[in-house]
């Protein structure tokens, strides 16, 4: 059998697949069985942040294979320890790190951190959890309860209580109370459609849930590792949560899930844990990845990639608005609001057909989350195709 018949057989069915089988790439070009060659414009969910197949990485990760993998939380563990360090210190935050295998166990931990700091004078129980309309935080029971998409609760209940949906940053604070153990947030919005938040309003908020000794958690699982131009996007808005939470393109294709917080006292031994979470393999990869990361961040190199992505972007919005309505995002991600369903589906295919890979986001958006490391030449050529694409369409 062939992989399409293996997975068929085999694998439970919940994806809707392309028909494409990548066998090979490189930094931001794919390879099919077929031969035929890609620009990848999505690095597998905003997760290959240092490009596919990324040297560096690869010979950390070879050189830690073949020393020592996993052995288990119940020892200290250098990587990880290194890790933290210099997660903490990208951010410019005073935290500390806990580490999962991600953004949903990202996500988790955070809300038992919120929830314990919410018991902290034991009179009151602090659990409510205030996220956002459209929002997107996880797949597991309580993240999917978080996640403020009623679709997404079918069929999985009954959830556990103290979620609260607040349509817009505007409503966060007539929803607060006595029982409200934390606000949880994505700056913008990924599986949303890319919707920014306002910069304003944001920084507001922090400082009313500051005044009221209220934590306020940041899914950075999307927009972290220097995805929006600094190492998270709450520098860019110039907030300083109590939580931030980060997993994608961290480990730049090794599976983690961390959570960051200010608040370093509130679990115990016990409280948490993970058996495969900041193990030698993982930590490793978060390692090279992040000096990767600071060396292009220092250099000015990302900043020009960034740049010129979205010069290239700005000028194929331009050229094609009878179909695109808005250009949205922040950094390298970026977003295309396209006027109807049917329309964006058919964009994607007819793009992939002609060796571009977009992603589909809520709200009718075409979303960009291209390699940080992308080349100037696969750029181009990445925008050479779509325009193939819209003279087809």
């Amino acid at each position: 059998m062939n992989t399409k018949e293996l997975d068929k057989k085999y694998v439970l069915q919940t994806y809707g697949r392309v028909d494409v089988e990548f066998v090979s790439a490189k930094n931001a070009t794919l390879k099919d069985i077929n031969d035929k060659q890609y620009i990848d414009f999505t690095s597998g969910i905003g997760v290959v942040s240092v490009g596919h197949a990324n040297e560096r990485v690869n010979s950390a990760i070879s050189k830690q294979l073949s020393n020592i993998t996993h052995i288990s939380n119940l020892y200290y563990i250098e990587p990880q320890a290194r890790a933290a360090q210099k997660v903490v210190e990208a951010s410019g935050y005073d935290m500390a790190c806990f580490f999962g295998n991600s953004g949903a166990e990202a996500n988790e931990g955070a809300i038992k951190i919120a929830r314990k700091h919410g018991e902290r004078d034991g009179k009151i129980k602090r659990y409510k959890i205030i996220t956002l309309q459209h929002s997107f935080h996880g797949r597991t029971i309580t993240t999917v309860k978080a996640t403020g998409q009623e679709a997404m609760h079918n069929y999985f209940g009954p959830f556990p209580d103290g979620f609260v949906y607040a349509n817009g940053i505007d409503e966060i604070e007539a929803l607060l109370d006595d029982h409200t153990a934390g606000v949880m947030i994505e700056l913008i919005q990924g599986e949303g459609g890319v919707e920014p938040q306002d910069k304003q309003k944001v920084q507001a908020l922090a400082k009313l849930l500051k005044e009221k000794h209220i934590p306020l958690i940041v899914d950075e699982v999307q927009t972290g590792a220097y995805r929006t131009g600094e190492f998270t996007a709450s520098q860019v808005y110039e907030i300083e949560p109590e939580i931030i939470t980060l997993a994608k393109g961290v480990g730049g294709g090794i599976p983690v899930g961390i959570v960051m917080t200010s608040l370093k006292e509130v679990l115990c031994p016990g409280d948490h844990g993970s058996t495969f979470g900041g193990n030698y393999l993982s930590s490793t990869a978060v390692c090279e990845v992040v000096d990767i990361l600071n060396e292009k961040k220092a250099s000015g190199e990302l900043e020009k990639t960034s740049q010129y992505f979205n010069q290239e972007l700005e000028k194929f919005y331009v050229s094609n608005k009878a179909i695109f309505t808005q250009k949205v995002g922040i950094g390298m991600m970026c977003g295309l609001r396209v006027k109807d369903a049917d329309t964006l589906s058919k964009v994607i295919n007819t793009a992939r057909e002609n060796g571009v890979m977009l992603l589909k986001a809520g709200r009718n958006t075409l979303r960009f989350l291209p390699p940080l490391t992308i080349t100037k030449e696969e750029i181009d050529e990445g925008f050479k195709s779509l325009v193939s694409t819209m003279a087809s369409i």
